[in-house]
């Protein structure tokens, strides 16, 4: 938000929505999604598995990518705790029609499997979003 007032809400401004570095940093993407509606130029899908153990935090980002002692790893997008659904059906609230793109890292798989995968785990939220109120259908129009 400073960032935004430092620059006067200049309309050229955008954000590039990337949940995988929300979840490490505790940051709720959802919501995220509905605070700056109206600044997400780009997704950028990729995922975060956390393993915030009580021993394993977030300052254990400097070991290793793949070490079971850091307290989160970047995963093929569909096999972490990124809340995709919750997320895409934000989106698509908000009216968001601009790029998406997967951005895939995972240490522990090799990509020329783990990216169709990722592809394939987030293409069943490409649905089209309603025309009318479900419950439009029950209205009381003379």
């Amino acid at each position: 938000v400073r960032t935004l007032e430092a620059i006067g809400h200049r309309e050229a401004f955008g954000l590039n929505w990337d949940p995988s570095h929300m979840m490490w940093q505790g940051i709720d993407p959802v919501s995220f999604i509905w605070d700056f509606k109206d600044r997400i130029y780009h997704v950028d899908c990729k995922d975060t598995k956390l393993r915030q153990t009580g021993r394993n935090t977030v300052l254990g980002s400097h070991l290793p990518w793949g070490d079971p002692r850091r307290g989160w790893d970047f995963v093929s997008a569909g096999r972490g705790d990124v809340p995709w659904e919750a997320s895409f059906r934000a989106l698509t609230a908000i009216g968001y029609t601009g790029p998406i793109s997967i951005e895939w890292e995972d240490p522990g798989m090799d990509r020329l499997h783990g990216a169709p995968e990722a592809l394939a785990a987030l293409k069943k939220y490409d649905y089209p979003a309603p025309q009318t109120s479900f419950d439009a259908a029950f209205s009381t129009q003379d």
